[in-house]
């Protein structure tokens, strides 16, 4: 979010997603579906498909990687380019059950990981501490690539992942072909989240407050409130998505992994300055508090009805970004922006690739 701070039954993901009509998708994934001119050329758009098109994954894939055994959806054929589409809070890789079918029928290997703390991926020893600084998270991205010998990918986040995307960009741009950051930069600057923010800002993040205090730990320590309150978070953060029962409840299952509370809980007192991290993250926490710039091919993406995108169609945090660069807002869309508007999403990742 902005820098202020099982399956069920499946649907045979992978080639092969159907292109549907049009009708009913938001205005801008409409407009964000035609082709788009990069580097002098015309880049083809991608297929038109609605939220909801396709409800799961058809299996999971494990593997070990530095701290954890990361669990992680595949689609797309097996010697395409890579992508990596990395979710936030609190979401899962549901957020890309339509995502990934469209960049696999244009050719690419789409991965798709649980982030520590969420669905399926567990840590390798029970002595690892729960933390979740900004560097570790990346850093497990980072030995996922390792451990599935993928010298070089297309990040595209949002939420946490835009962050963890941006932090491996900024610090390793020899392992990102290109990125797309949801939300702009949002390596978090743990001195300035010190200071006290616009009161509409202070607002927004009230969970991160809640969080802070020991009504919040209990509740998110409570499996039933957990998935109560993340609900209630999806509502306010989304306010034009019409989203099921069957549709949370898919992704609520991976709210249950064991490490889940600790995770979240520690990611956000950790941010405001409550929490210390270990110290095996100091080295990159201190160069992630220069705010180094970001280098590689940026698409940035905003959604007009997230609460936390900033004014200004990215004029806040365009100085972050020095290499080849573009910007688009999606209207009608809020925070959840790869399961709210999926074509529009993927168009964004093909295009980011094309720049």
């Amino acid at each position: 979010m902005f820098n202020r701070r099982t399956f069920g039954k499946t649907a045979g993901l992978g080639t092969g997603a159907a292109a549907v009509s049009l009708s009913g998708l938001p205005s801008n994934a409409s407009a964000a579906t035609t082709p788009a001119r990069t580097r002098g050329m015309t880049v083809p758009a991608v297929s038109a498909v609605t939220h909801g098109t396709h409800i799961g994954f058809s299996a999971l894939k494990y593997v070990r990687a530095g701290l954890l055994e990361i669990a992680y959806a595949e689609a797309g054929p097996a010697h395409g380019p890579v992508v990596i589409c990395l979710h936030g809070w609190p979401y899962d890789i549901h957020s890309f059950v339509d995502v990934a079918p469209i960049l696999a029928d244009r050719g690419y290997r789409v991965l798709v990981p649980y982030l520590r703390g969420h669905g399926d991926t567990r840590f390798l020893s029970r002595h690892t501490p729960r933390t979740a600084e900004q560097s570790a998270v990346a850093l497990d991205i980072v030995a996922f690539m390792d451990s599935l010998k993928i010298d070089k990918a297309v990040l595209a986040g949002f939420d946490w992942g835009s962050r963890t995307a941006d932090i491996i960009a900024a610090l390793w741009p020899e392992r990102v072909k290109a990125l797309l950051s949801t939300g702009g930069y949002l390596i978090t600057d743990r001195k300035a989240q010190l200071e006290p923010a616009a009161p509409a800002v202070e607002h927004n993040w009230w969970y991160q407050w809640y969080f802070a205090g020991d009504r919040g730990k209990k509740a998110m320590e409570n499996p039933t409130e957990r998935i109560a309150l993340c609900r209630y978070v999806w509502t306010l953060v989304s306010p034009n998505w019409a989203f099921d029962d069957a549709t949370y409840q898919r992704t609520a299952e991976a709210f249950t992994n064991p490490d889940y509370a600790a995770v979240v809980l520690f990611n956000y007192r950790w941010r405001i300055g409550l929490v210390e991290g270990e110290r095996r993250y100091d080295r990159y926490e201190r160069q992630l508090s220069a705010q180094p710039p970001i280098s590689v091919p940026t698409l940035a993406l905003d959604a007009a009805l997230d609460p936390f995108t900033p004014p200004g169609d990215g004029s806040a945090y365009r100085h972050h970004f020095t290499g080849r660069y573009d910007h688009r807002t999606l209207a009608n869309v809020g925070h959840n922006v790869p399961q709210e508007a999926p074509s529009a999403f993927a168009q964004a990742i093909v295009d980011a690739d094309h720049l």
